[in-house]
């Protein structure tokens, strides 16, 4: 029996040698892929560089001849109020002096009252009693010792100094310039006529003459319907005209 187990145990070891004596199989070793060609990377067709454009000339400007500066030119005063033959200036009155080539002694001045003007320069000059043709002879005279060439223009710019006054029974009442001649009826149209409380036959002018009063006699129904049309007297610097109350 012994004997038996030891035989069986050795067949076992045997066999058990045997089988590991079998060599394992390999699996087959398996092809490595091969890497497919490299594809040449499509390079896009080089387009021509543009050509860039022949540089147009930038056309010049004809040059324009610069301007000549024209010549001095004196300020032309402004138109002044229309005065009549042997009109002379008085205080208050306004009047323009223009000085050629020289405006810092030109402007509008006013007379004092009395009687003078001042002007850069030259100072004080006497103007009222001349008539603006001779005051524009004495600026001229007095202006020369600085402006060799001065030539001088006087205009009237307001006339002041010549008053007309109207009180009484009229719609406006006051003292009014006379720039040219004037008469009773006129004032009376420029001070807005008679009121209806106006005694309208009773008007009288007063003028100072020589030191004395004198009065004139006005009927405004008479001048207005064509009677006694002498009534209508040209009136003075001065003068008042006085339309009563009936």
């Amino acid at each position: 029996m012994r004997t038996f187990l030891i035989t069986a145990l050795t067949l076992t070891w045997l066999c058990q040698g045997v089988a590991l004596a079998q060599p394992v199989p390999v699996p087959a070793q398996l092809p490595k892929p091969t890497p497919p060609a490299a594809q040449p990377v499509p390079v896009p067709a080089q387009l021509p560089k543009p050509t860039p454009p022949a540089t147009q000339p930038v056309p010049v400007p004809a040059q324009l001849p610069k301007p000549t500066a024209p010549a001095a030119q004196p300020v032309v005063p402004e138109t002044g109020v229309p005065v009549e033959a042997g009109f002379t200036i008085g205080p208050e009155d306004v009047i323009g002096v223009l000085v050629w080539r020289d405006p810092e002694m030109s402007g509008d001045v006013t007379v004092r009252p009395d009687g003078m003007i001042t002007l850069p320069l030259i100072r004080d000059v006497k103007a009222a009693g001349l008539t603006p043709n001779q005051l524009a002879e004495r600026i001229q005279e007095a202006v020369r010792e600085f402006v060799t060439d001065a030539s001088v223009t006087v205009v009237v710019r307001q006339m002041n100094s010549r008053k007309v006054f109207i009180t009484g029974e009229v719609a406006r009442p006051g003292a009014y310039a006379i720039a040219t001649s004037m008469t009773v009826m006129q004032l009376i149209a420029i001070a807005g006529g008679l009121t209806e409380f106006a005694e309208a036959k009773s008007i009288s002018i007063m003028r100072i003459e020589s030191g004395r009063t004198r009065t004139f006699p006005f009927d405004y129904k008479n001048v207005a319907n064509g009677k006694k049309p002498e009534q209508n007297i040209v009136l003075k610097p001065g003068d008042t005209v006085v339309v009563p109350e009936r």
